[in-house]
């Protein structure tokens, strides 16, 4: 079929395209979801607040 013959050549073809429709997937999944940690950096807490104790 399509002129190869190797099992083993079919496998990493099909391997290539589930990894490029994963890719897709996990990209529109994750499209406008704001990073956890780039969110938290911007909070800074004051150095001269007393701590309660």
């Amino acid at each position: 079929m399509f002129g190869i013959s190797d099992p083993s050549i079919w496998i990493v073809y099909l391997l290539s395209i589930l990894c490029v429709i994963g890719s897709v997937i996990f990209g529109i999944i994750t499209w406008n979801k704001t990073d956890e940690d780039e969110n938290n950096t911007n909070k800074q807490e004051d150095p001269n607040k007393k701590i309660k104790e």
